[in-house]
């Protein structure tokens, strides 16, 4: 007796091909919509808050922008990657035929209790790494002053919620998307996940060759991360609360959220102390995985056939095609097909129905 055949178990970095329609073309289809819708909608947003700008009074700057100043500027920077989440989502479904929340993790949705549990692990650690941060020598810059609990209070506001949400669609493209694309083709987890964290670094402009390394290692460590745990739970705490404590720290100080400074301006002390945070988190959250089971793939379908074109062969009955197999009513002999009775598309009483 022949035991039957387990499907295959898909890790995370191959659920592109979780869908049952999937086809090699998908995936690069489905970034090329992904780029220019998001490109669109990211067009439509801007036009918008350029009339609601205007509308509103705000003086505009050289290039014809209204300045909104440095929290609600800072709103519409993040709004303009967060957009990209419905985007996405958007082409999961219909480009790659597949739910939306494969994208998540496997389990097809985000877990939120162990996105919880990453998010409590990685506060402390992030928070100690930057407090160093503050210890380092300010290279003979002069110290920006506080900028007040009003202001401050204000801007906190905002960043809780939008930072969460603004770095969630940069792992949903970087270590979901871009993964899983790569993933679709690429067996070797690390042949799809590199790349990715290469773009990611790029994706934040080039300022030192030691900011350009720790958006590498950062992207490399979430996807490892990603992969490893079978969703983006454990990345989109790191990248969330890494992006909350920055921001935090730049808007408790006057003219801190009008910088223009990324993490690739990063110098090469502050780079030291962030890589040594990226590993113990990285680290606590491998030390958690041997203590709870976690879903880390998810079972391929079976391969998808189109059903069959109508067979023209196939007579007709009372105005009913019938079938070539019909059980329990055997068809005349010398033929293979079988007859039903005249109520098959018919009134009762054996006439046409309507």
């Amino acid at each position: 007796m022949t035991q039957p055949q387990l499907p295959e178990q898909l890790p995370y970095h191959r659920l592109a091909r979780l869908s049952p329609r999937y086809r090699w073309w998908r995936p690069l289809l489905g970034t090329l919509v992904v780029t220019v819708t998001y490109l669109v909608t990211l067009v439509l947003l801007m036009l918008s808050c350029a009339v609601a700008g205007s509308a509103l009074g705000y003086r505009e700057d050289a290039d014809g922008w209204p300045e909104f100043g440095p929290v609600s500027g800072t709103a519409v920077d993040l709004l303009s990657i967060a957009v990209a989440i419905p985007v996405l989502a958007l082409a999961v479904r219909w480009i790659g035929r597949r739910r939306a929340g494969t994208v998540s993790s496997v389990t097809g949705r985000l877990r939120w209790r162990w996105l919880l549990r990453c998010v409590l692990t990685a506060v402390p650690i992030l928070a100690l790494t930057m407090g160093g941060m503050f210890l380092l020598p300010a290279d003979g810059e002069a110290e920006s002053p506080w900028v007040g609990w009003a202001a401050f209070g204000k801007a906190l506001a905002m960043l809780v919620l939008l930072v969460p949400v603004q770095a969630a669609a940069e792992e949903y493209v970087f270590r979901g998307w871009l993964t899983q694309t790569a993933g679709a083709y690429l067996r070797s987890p690390w042949a799809a996940l590199l790349p990715q964290a290469v773009l990611f670094a790029a994706a934040h402009g080039w300022g030192t060759p030691w900011g350009f390394a720790d958006l590498v290692v950062f992207g490399t460590a979430a996807g490892w991360l990603t992969w490893r745990t079978g969703g983006l739970e454990a990345s989109i705490a790191l990248h969330a609360v890494n992006n909350l404590l920055a921001f935090g720290a730049s808007a408790a100080v006057v003219g801190g959220l009008s910088s223009d400074e990324t993490a690739a301006d990063a110098p090469w002390q502050t780079v030291a102390l962030d890589v040594v945070g990226i590993a113990l988190y990285t680290a606590a959250v491998a030390w958690w995985l041997r203590r709870r089971r976690l879903e880390r793939t998810a079972p391929a379908p079976k391969p998808w056939t189109p059903p069959p074109p109508f067979a023209m062969a196939y007579p007709y009955v009372n105005g009913a095609p019938v079938p070539p197999q019909w059980a329990g009513h055997p068809g005349q002999p010398g033929q293979g097909v079988a007859v039903p009775p005249a109520s098959w598309g018919a009134g009762g009483d054996g006439t046409d129905g309507v």
